[in-house]
């Protein structure tokens, strides 16, 4: 017999930080919905809010994502340019890049379909890769 916990998960397990390549890569794990959100925003917050960052979105293992993740990301990519640096998404999910397209976010937002292909382009000194 499986017991499944009552409590969702904690935010460690839906947002992950580190520091490659001089880069900060943000990898959004699992269904990032309203409730996702408001435990993960703190910690999205620090990863995208230091000058000059060149931060990497890696939304590779995301299954689900709502409007108010959308919100996050625009959040995320706002501090970011208000602080001089540079965001990219690694998404790989048609989905997810068809719903970019749709509310218009592709425009704004430079996107790869993988993570490799994300830190490839910034040591190219790309910019906006084709949504």
């Amino acid at each position: 017999m499986t017991v499944v916990p009552a409590v969702p998960p904690a935010s460690d397990q839906q947002i992950r930080v580190y520091e490659t390549a001089g880069r900060t890569v943000v990898q959004l794990l699992g269904e990032i919905d309203i409730a996702v959100v408001l435990r993960i925003t703190a910690a999205m917050d620090a990863a995208t809010g230091r000058p000059h960052a060149d931060v990497v979105i890696d939304l590779g293992p995301v299954d689900f994502l709502d409007c108010s993740g959308l919100g996050l990301l625009c959040r995320a990519r706002r501090r970011v340019e208000e602080r001089g640096g540079r965001l990219t998404l690694a998404c790989p999910h048609p989905t997810i890049r068809r719903m970019l397209r749709i509310v218009d976010l592709s425009r704004i937002f430079a996107l790869t379909a993988t993570l490799d292909e994300a830190l490839r382009a910034r040591r190219a000194g790309s910019g906006r890769s084709p949504g």
